[in-house]
């Protein structure tokens, strides 16, 4: 059991007046125990308890080495909720995770009706948000990698390919690369459908003059990364070449300000603020950034609405972008790891915008 990272969450559940908790993400888990379980639609819960006396309930077809904890384990024919109701406070608050279906927790509040369900998800996220030294190193390593391959997709694309050709050549680069494959579907974007944030790689040919809009990232050793650069394909016009400049330095002004203490709906203003000065502020249309770790997306964002301070070891994207419908995109993104006075950034690879192809 990781116990440092346990009584971090059990000091936000007192924190919460909750003496016990349903943990049910198999990330969150993992993070808390070790045990690595995929599910599927059967019950896998952790019941975190101000005693200490902690309870992993488990299937008998899950395979996992002996742990520490007390284990409850049931058949598919056994009534696994009755047995979680077994071992919990009936008549207390029952500290309830966002992912825990509600095939579970409904039964469980019909056999147990003075029970009170708190969502309680922020105890175990906020934990995950603030990223310990052998995580640092992990997402190191995922951003080292994808850097890299960002840097062999710009010499691989050419004149006259499509979108999915592209992205088929970022998951091969990432398996050689010793990865078990993208943290997302990648996100390949020519010319006007780089003006759509989530467009989906398709049959579209490269153009000479397209922008070539790239966002992707790696898994690797259950850590995830992120990245995007746009490129130009064999020439940029002059307005493409502002509005990339634009971006770039909208990107670099918010992480220039990114510290402990800062708010990160100042961090969103700042990159937001010099978009919307140079006249573009309705082309950027999203958030700033967003939390990442085991998920490419995890709780918590950089956004006008997020009034809560930056804390030291948490790490986040920075994306701002512009977005010119039947026209072109703009998406620069770089992942931050926040220090003790600033910011490390673990995307290296050039922000300003080349020709390729």
């Amino acid at each position: 059991m990781r116990m440092e990272r346990i009584d971090r969450v059990l000091y936000a559940m007192r924190e919460r007046n909750l003496s016990q908790m349903i943990v049910s993400d198999p990330q969150s888990i993992w993070y808390l125990t070790g045990v690595d379980v995929e599910p599927y639609e059967r019950l896998f819960a952790l019941l975190l308890r101000a005693d200490g006396k902690h309870v992993l309930f488990l299937n008998n077809l899950f395979h996992v080495e002996k742990t520490s904890l007390t284990e409850v384990w049931y058949s598919d024919t056994d009534d696994a909720v009755g047995m979680i109701a077994e071992q919990i406070e009936t008549d207390a608050a029952l500290g309830i995770d966002k992912v825990w279906p509600a095939r579970f927790l409904i039964p469980l509040m019909e056999k147990c009706p003075q029970m009170v369900p708190v969502l309680a998800s922020d105890c175990v996220d906020d934990c995950r948000a603030v990223k310990d030294g052998e995580e640092k190193e992990l997402m190191r390593e995922a951003s080292r990698i994808n850097d890299a391959v960002m840097e062999k997709v710009a010499a691989f694309v050419r004149e006259g390919m499509t979108e999915k050709q592209v992205a088929a050549f970022i998951e091969q680069e990432y398996v050689k690369a010793g990865c078990s494959g993208p943290s997302f579907s990648s996100i390949v974007s020519f010319g006007k459908n780089a003006a759509d944030p989530h467009h989906e790689p398709d049959d579209t040919v490269l153009q000479a003059g397209d922008c070539v809009l790239v966002d992707m990232g790696c898994k690797k050793d259950r850590y995830c990364s992120d990245m995007t650069r746009t490129f130009f394909c064999k020439k940029a016009t002059s307005r493409q070449k502002e509005v990339h400049d634009l971006v770039r330095m909208a990107n670099e002004k918010a992480e220039s300000i990114i510290r402990p203490g800062v708010r990160f709906c100042d961090i969103d203003a700042a990159a937001r603020d010099l978009i919307t000065e140079a006249g573009y502020g309705s082309n950027f249309n999203h958030r700033l950034g967003h939390f990442i770790g085991q998920s490419e997306h995890e709780k918590g964002d950089v956004s006008s609405a997020n009034t809560a301070q930056v804390k030291a070891g948490m790490i986040f994207s920075i994306e701002p972008g512009i977005y010119l419908e039947g026209d072109f995109g703009v998406r620069v993104e770089d992942l931050v790891l926040v220090t003790e006075d600033g910011c490390e950034r673990l995307n290296r690879a050039d922000k300003h915008w080349r020709i390729i192809g």
